[in-house]
């Protein structure tokens, strides 16, 4: 598939997200398509060795998110098929926003502008393009919830396995001649550092999906409730 030209993600994103929306918001996060490892924080002394597991880090309610904006917009633009369909309908819904008709005067209005632009009265060139644009968007979730998955068990696991190897050793170091002591308390500084690491990272990861499935949320709903409107409007 050939790549769409640069304004046309920009023109979908606009679809969908108001300026207002994230102009205030920083993008967080990591990129969709991938999870490229944070620095790791300096090493801070830590109190006596813990024998529990890290506390899990509490993750805040998703919120839209630019970057993930941008990379859906993208993705649309990727499966935009030639010629009029769902988004140029779309379009001059938008542009009708403003102008004091009823929602459902919207639609119609912005249905018989498509249909001479289309050249066709099928409301099924609509709601099928706008499935397989919902079709697209899914595809896209299930990668990345892989690659979430992937960074977790690459990131935390490995952290999780190393705290559980250095507790054992801590528990066989502690039963032998205090002249080890020292090597048991730098192994608990290790694990100091370990819990800390796993609570930054799980928050990352955790933050990360909760903001695509905002974002990922929005971009649906405002599909399906177009698709539940041009059915019940359009005839």
């Amino acid at each position: 598939m050939p790549e769409p030209e640069p304004s046309l993600g920009r023109k979908i994103l606009s679809f969908f997200i108001k300026s207002e929306e994230t102009a205030d918001k920083p993008a967080t996060g990591t990129a969709p398509a991938s999870v490229p490892a944070s620095p790791r924080p300096a090493a801070v002394p830590a109190p006596a060795a813990t024998t529990g597991p890290a506390p899990t880090p509490s993750t805040q309610p998703g919120s839209i998110d630019t970057k993930f904006a941008e990379h859906f917009a993208d993705v649309l633009a990727q499966n935009n098929p030639p010629g009029p369909d769902y988004f140029e309908f779309r379009e001059t819904l938008r542009s009708l926003s403003n102008l004091g008709l009823t929602e459902e005067k919207q639609y119609q209005a912005a249905w018989a502008s498509f249909k001479a632009l289309a050249g066709t009265a099928d409301i099924n060139l609509l709601t099928n393009t706008a499935k397989q644009y919902l079709t697209a968007l899914n595809k896209d979730r299930d990668g990345f919830g892989k690659s979430v998955e992937a960074a977790i068990s690459e990131r935390v696991g490995g952290l999780q396995n190393e705290q559980k190897r250095l507790q054992t050793e801590n528990e066989s170091l502690a039963k032998q001649l205090l002249a080890i002591q020292q090597q048991i308390d730098a192994n608990n500084n290790r694990l100091g550092a370990i819990g800390g690491d796993i609570a930054e990272q799980s928050a990352k990861i955790n933050q990360n999906r909760e903001n695509y499935d905002a974002t990922f949320a929005h971009f649906t709903n405002q599909i399906n409730a177009d698709i539940n409107k041009m059915t019940q409007y359009l005839k």
